[in-house]
């Protein structure tokens, strides 16, 4: 459960501060860490100590030690200097923080196993509340999903720690992944306000920003008083994030609760979308407008079919635009400054929209 990388760092900190050589081999004498040029030559001891009923012992004049998890030979520690009597307090030492480590990590992975099955639906409802029990984890709290979308040409490598930074001092708060490409965190809220998950979102994004990698996509679903629903925000975090990026792709923090009637088209089949555009416009479609066309009538939507405001800012004379809605009313049969047309034409272009974004997805 502990890295390779995670070892090293830690025997580096411990041989800078006490000036004693560290080793961390396995039980079969691999080793895994070490601030020593020659280390393999103790393939051949390692084995035979672990072996041993001792748990601690001087073989080539340096200190071993055994490291346990929950009962399990989890790693040997071997130190070495001049000073034996040094190599040998100080290897108490280090393997004794090395065994908290062991279940400091352990703890972690336990939880985070348990938070990526809860999200991903693979608990019984029983088993949410007994495993949550036995971690301490509280079952009734405000918590919210937040989902960071990274873009796999652009990683680091190092996107999970650098989040789990961010929320890693406040124990009630969950990072975990279940993909490459996806960071999950579960937040805990100390009231039902989106205001403080807007802001965590918002702290995200910076810190990422910061780091030169403003690509990021965040998203979040709704608030949640249960815990066995957590997976829900989780669902809808998701669906945020792929709806978004439909009808929201100038925004790089989206909400569930503000993707509106887009949620709804994103939910429906594809032969439905086709049957619905065949019916209202015939053989053609909102997308053959040219471009002239399409910017005045997102704009006349923009302004709440407002004539008046649209033609100005458009830069054009009332008697222009209406002509132009004249124009699309004789194309289509819908007149844009008849509301119920309006929301015809408008869930129309949307339809197309997502009809254009999944037959991407497919290729």
């Amino acid at each position: 459960m502990i890295t390779n990388q995670i070892l090293q760092k830690t025997i580096d900190g411990f041989s800078s501060i006490t000036k004693v050589d560290f080793a961390v081999t396995d039980p079969e004498g691999a080793v895994l860490a070490s601030t020593m040029s020659d280390a393999s030559q103790y393939s051949t001891p390692t084995v035979d100590f672990a072996r041993s009923h001792a748990e601690s012992q001087v073989m080539d004049g340096s200190e071993f030690f055994k490291v346990y998890d929950d009962g399990n030979l989890e790693f040997i520690l071997i130190a070495r200097d001049d000073d034996e009597e040094k190599a040998a307090s100080m290897g108490k030492v280090a393997a004794f923080q090395l065994t908290e480590l062991t279940v400091a990590y352990k703890e972690r992975f336990d939880r985070d196993n348990f938070i990526k099955n809860l999200l991903l639906d693979n608990l019984l409802l029983v088993d949410i509340y007994n495993r949550s029990k036995k971690l301490h984890i509280d079952v009734e709290a405000l918590r919210v999903c937040i989902v960071i979308e990274i873009d796999d040409e652009r990683k680091h490598g190092d996107e999970l720690e650098c989040v789990r930074g961010i929320f890693g001092s406040k124990s009630h708060d969950f990072v975990t992944a279940v993909d490459e490409q996806h960071i999950i965190v579960v937040k805990q809220l100390a009231t039902n306000s989106y205001d403080e998950v807007e802001k965590a979102a918002e702290t995200i994004f910076n810190t990422f920003r910061d780091r030169d990698q403003a690509f990021v996509r965040i998203s979040y679903g709704t608030i949640v008083t249960d815990l066995k629903d957590v997976s829900r925000s989780y669902k809808e975090a998701t669906m945020a994030l792929d709806v978004g990026r439909i009808f929201f792709s100038d925004k790089q923090i989206i909400a569930y609760s503000v993707l509106g009637i887009g949620r709804l088209i994103y939910q429906l089949p594809i032969p439905l979308c086709k049957m619905f555009i065949g019916e209202i416009f015939g053989d053609k479609s909102p997308d053959d407008f040219d471009e002239e066309t399409l910017t005045t009538i997102n704009k006349f939507f923009e302004n709440s079919l407002n004539v008046s405001e649209t033609s100005r800012q458009l830069y054009i004379h009332r008697n222009t635009l209406v002509y132009r809605l004249d124009k699309i009313q004789k194309s289509t049969g819908l007149d844009l400054r008849v509301f119920d047309d309006a929301i015809t034409f408008k869930i129309a272009m949307m339809v197309v929209e997502y009809m254009k974004y999944m037959e991407a997805q497919d290729f």
